[in-house]
C-alpha cells in the first residue's frame, strides 16, 4: 500500500464486516484511494492563480453571467457526495476574466470538502479580491445524498443558496436582471 488511506479503506471495510480479500473488494483500497485523492483536488490548486493569468482590460461595464456550471462536491459532515448547478455573474470594473475560468474556479473549490454555503461565498470572495468588480452574484443550486440517503430521506429537496456583493446586494435593479437571467429557461441559450 502507498498511499496512507488504502490502510484506513481497508480498515473501514473490516469494521463494516467486509472480508477485504475477497475477490470484489481486493483492490477497493487502491481505487478509494484514489478516487478521495481526485474528488479533493481542489486543496492543491490556488484560486487567484487560477484566475490572474487570464485577466483582461475591457471598456465593458455591463453584466456578465455564467450559468448553469455542472459540480459536485463532498459534504464535510458525511462525505458523501451534494451536486447541481452553478450560477456566476459580475459586473466588470475595467477588466474580465476569461469565461472558461469560472468554471475552473468553481471546480477547485467544490474539490474540497465543502458545505454549500461557503463554497457560494468562497467564489463569490474570490471573484470580489481578483476582479474588484463592481458587484458579484453566485448561486448554487443542489441536491444533497446526505439528506437523500440517511436523515430525512427525502428524495426531492434541493438546496439555493446566494452570495450577492456590490451592485448585485446594493441595486434592486441589477439584483433583478440577474435573478431574472436565472429564471429563463435552458433551452433560450442553446
Amino acid at each position: 500500500m502507498s498511499d496512507p488511506i488504502e490502510g484506513l479503506v481497508t480498515t473501514l471495510l473490516e469494521e463494516l464486516g467486509e472480508d477485504t480479500a475477497r475477490d470484489g473488494l481486493k483492490r477497493t483500497p487502491t481505487r478509494v484511494a484514489a478516487a478521495m485523492r481526485k474528488f479533493t483536488d481542489g486543496y492543491q490548486k490556488d484560486p487567484v492563480e487560477i484566475l490572474n493569468n487570464a485577466l483582461f482590460e475591457v471598456d465593458y461595464d455591463e453584466m456578465v453571467l455564467v450559468r448553469n456550471i455542472d459540480f459536485f462536491s463532498l459534504c464535510e459532515h458525511h462525505m458523501v457526495p451534494f451536486f447541481g448547478r452553478v450560477h456566476v455573474g459580475y459586473i466588470p470594473n475595467g477588466q474580465v476574466v476569461g469565461l472558461s475560468k469560472i468554471p475552473r474556479l468553481v471546480e477547485m473549490f467544490s474539490r474540497r470538502l465543502q458545505v454549500q454555503e461557503r463554497l457560494t461565498t468562497q467564489i463569490a470572495e474570490t471573484l470580489e479580491e481578483v476582479l474588484k468588480p463592481k458587484g458579484v452574484g453566485v448561486v448554487i443550486e443542489s441536491k444533497h445524498l446526505c439528506m437523500m440517503m440517511r436523515g430525512v430521506e427525502k428524495q426531492n429537496s434541493y438546496a439555493i443558496t446566494s452570495s450577492l456583493r456590490g451592485d448585485f446586494e446594493s441595486d434592486p435593479k441589477t439584483r433583478q436582471e440577474f435573478m431574472g437571467f436565472l429564471r429563463q429557461s435552458r433551452e433560450a441559450f442553446v
